[in-house]
């Protein structure tokens, strides 16, 4: 299903500039002319990101969260009121169709995910409802997002007396909420807004202090984070081990590895218990020097043989050029690679432990004696 994005009116404040056409960030501002002062404003300080192309939509009636557990992969039957999660929609392969953030507040699901899957997730939703009392529909509504140590003195400006803690939401006065999230920094809150209130909260906000930030902003600090981005770090065959999304609520994670059955929990389930996962998110350092830098899509090569593919690629304001990757998990982290045409190396910090014993196997050595 195709979806038309409409520019953000965020774009007609001074120095703005858009993202590149055709990119998923072409609705909103890629940066208003210092993108490293806005990274270290980010990380610093206080700044606030226009993530208004976001898709938005909402989830209402009695079975709203009972019905949505059945259906992916998170654990929401007992959300609580101002609870948030993230969470997934796998196929049948357990390969991953879709990556949400979710809030319940005051008798409503909101679901926020990236534009170009909104339409489908919801469309979607709706196809499964059955006899369920849960009603999925999209929300004017749009997302900006705080970051920074210095958001604590955005308070007063936000009309709430204090912060929530981690994926906990307070609501906002004359509608939305604060949200606070685990990533891409310490201190990351988004906000869900009515869309025709975006321009008022944005200019309320940067005269509290907040400084204007770029999506290449709230980019670079996702993949320092190595947090990955549907669509641009994964693939059609990533599932969810590949992309460090295993865990539950407090573990920041979007799969429940103890919950009932959805779709595509076989393959959760056999590579959590019996095997690994084939490939692995990690970080990569790319050449500076180098004239050319790869794309999305691309292939990670070693020793000319294709070891892995290129997710996003930033420059960060300490770190240089970065980006995050999806190799295969048998590479050692001193494996001196190419991505695309650009030298690359793994950040060795990166690299997940997988050599915790799985309870599978051990029961499958036992019965054989092992």
């Amino acid at each position: 299903m195709s979806v038309v994005v409409v520019p953000s009116p965020i774009l007609s404040v001074s120095g703005a500039v858009a993202g590149v056409p055709g990119s998923p960030d072409a609705a909103v501002a890629w940066h208003y002319g210092d993108p490293f002062g806005e990274q270290r404003a980010a990380a610093q300080r206080a700044a606030i990101v226009d993530r208004s192309h976001r898709f938005v939509l909402t989830i209402t009636g009695k079975e709203r969260l009972t019905w949505l557990h059945t259906i992916t992969s998170q654990h929401v039957a007992d959300l609580a009121d101002g609870q948030s999660a993230e969470n997934l929609d796998l196929d049948l392969n357990g390969r991953v169709l879709n990556h949400f953030v979710l809030t319940e507040l005051d008798g409503t699901v909101w679901i926020d995910t990236e534009a170009e899957r909104g339409a489908d997730l919801l469309a979607f939703l709706q196809k499964m409802v059955f006899w369920a009392d849960a009603k999925p529909e999209a929300a004017d509504y749009a997302v900006l997002s705080l970051l920074g140590p210095g958001v604590a003195s955005l308070t007063s400006a936000l009309g709430i007396d204090e912060l929530p803690a981690a994926l906990r939401a307070v609501p906002l006065p004359d509608g939305g909420f604060l949200r606070r999230m685990p990533w891409p920094t310490a201190d990351s809150f988004d906000l869900l807004v009515p869309r025709d209130r975006l321009g008022e909260w944005w200019a309320q906000l940067t005269e509290a202090g907040a400084v204007p930030a770029g999506m290449w902003a709230f980019e670079a600090l996702r993949v320092a984070a190595v947090r990955p981005r549907l669509g641009q770090d994964t693939d059609d065959r990533t599932i969810p081990h590949e992309a460090r999304w295993i865990g539950g609520i407090e573990e920041y994670g979007a799969v429940h590895l103890n919950k009932g059955c959805y779709r595509g929990q076989e393959t959760v389930a056999r590579v959590h218990n019996l095997g690994k996962p084939p490939r692995n998110l990690v970080l990569l350092h790319l050449d500076g020097s180098a004239d050319e830098r790869p794309v999305p899509g691309d292939d990670v090569t070693a020793g000319g043989r294709t070891v892995g593919r290129i997710g996003t690629v930033i420059d960060h304001f300490e770190f240089g050029p970065i980006a995050l990757a999806l190799v295969k998990r048998a590479i050692p982290a001193d494996t001196p690679l190419t991505a695309g045409p650009t030298a690359a190396a793994i950040d060795p910090d990166s690299v997940p432990v997988n050599d915790a014993p799985q309870a599978g196997r051990i029961a499958v050595d036992r019965l054989r004696g092992r």
